[in-house]
């Protein structure tokens, strides 16, 4: 059995539903040890976090990944126990085969080769790892590099293992992410019977024009590869479950997925200054999940580019979709972010897999890019 997938279903076998670490860390912390790596435990309220480093200096490359994964859901369902992983035609299945043990694994498998390798590399290559990254993203990543940030820990360049390719290993290349802004709104009305609409006033009739005229805004074209900002409707609640009473209050939760051409204030500005016109009686609390980054043309993009190519056969899309991952708390450090990793067809799905032979690519994969951006030394 070859390191990685060894090292994988190991990790697959702890059943670390966020944000229970349940031993992955402990586990990959002794191994980076005996590899000459320091190494650095944060645990902040339920939440572990690794950093462990090999090397000192400028550049600092940071390989960033999480261990907790999503529940499994109904067991019954799955062809087998998701946390006890199996192997059935070339693909490993598991709960987190993909969504990122499988990553998680060959970033260790990768960062001990390479040491072993150049021990005397230039720079700094560090791996970070939080059980916080499928919950709240609170006490993890996020709070990390608010230590970081009052540490003064430089980072150059970032890694993220999370599965982004779609149907073979390396034809995408994550550069960036869309910010992420949800907004709970509550309108207050007056309740009362629907016969006698007079002595009441309906919150759902007095926030219609206003969703109406959210959800048909364009807010804007589109910034260099990142598509237009979106808003979309999630959830609307009111009434008391009676079909002959006017509600006293209306819920409606919307989530933004945004470019760099907004900020969260602004959006924010935008929305309730909007709401004001149409004199709602309103409350709106504010999550900011995370701004958007972009890594723009340079060492770290050519070098992925470079190695996704040789190793997918052709150059990879280059893109800034889908949701939201851990890199939005590293950027604002300065850093350059990608993410590179396996297929994501299978994440938080029933009989979520990886298939061998991208698993055993995997650690390859990464040695390669470490090896483009930290040269080797004697």
């Amino acid at each position: 059995m070859s390191d990685v997938l060894e090292l994988t279903r190991a990790l697959i076998a702890r059943r670390s539903i966020t944000p229970d670490d349940a031993g992955c860390q402990a586990l990959i912390a002794a191994r980076l040890e005996a590899a000459g790596f320091t190494v650095e435990t944060m645990r902040h309220g339920e939440v572990d976090n690794l950093w462990a480093t090999h090397g000192q200096g400028a550049p600092v490359l940071v390989l960033l990944g999480h261990t907790d994964v999503v529940p499994p859901g109904p067991l019954a369902a799955w062809t087998s126990d998701p946390f006890e992983p199996v192997i059935r035609d070339g693909v490993l299945y598991g709960r987190g085969a993909a969504d990122m043990k499988s990553g998680v694994a060959a970033f260790v498998v990768a960062a001990e080769r390479f040491v072993s390798a150049s021990p005397g590399h230039t720079g700094t290559l560090a791996l970070l790892l939080t059980s916080d990254e499928e919950g709240d993203a609170i006490d993890g990543v996020r709070r990390v590099a608010r230590t970081f940030a009052q540490r003064g820990t430089r980072i150059d360049w970032c890694i993220t293992g999370e599965p982004s390719s779609t149907a073979r290993l390396g034809d995408l290349l994550r550069v960036g992410r869309r910010g992420s802004l949800s907004g709970t709104l509550t309108v207050r009305g007056v309740q009362g019977h629907v016969a006698y609409p007079d002595k009441a006033r309906n919150p759902i009739h007095d926030v219609a024009p206003a969703l109406a005229e959210l959800v048909g805004r364009r807010w804007d074209d589109g910034f260099e590869s990142f598509p237009p900002t979106s808003l979309q409707i999630s959830n609307i609640a009111a009434g008391t479950g009676a079909t002959n009473v006017i509600p006293g209050t209306a819920t409606v939760q919307f989530n933004l997925r945004y470019n760099p051409l907004w900020d969260a204030p602004r959006l924010e500005s935008e929305i309730a200054a909007m709401l004001d016109r149409h004199a709602l009686d309103y409350t709106l609390a504010w999550h900011r999940s995370g701004e958007p980054f972009y890594t723009p043309e340079g060492a770290l993009r050519a070098a992925a580019r470079e190695v996704l190519t040789t190793f997918a056969g052709a150059p990879p899309e280059e893109s800034t979709g889908g949701g939201t991952s851990d890199a939005r708390f590293i950027a604002p450090l300065g850093a350059q972010c990608i993410e590179i990793g396996p297929v994501n067809a299978s994440i938080h799905q029933v009989d979520e897999h990886v298939s061998l032979a991208d698993l055993e690519a995997l650690p390859d994969l990464y040695e390669a890019l470490i090896a483009r951006l930290l040269r080797p030394g004697d």
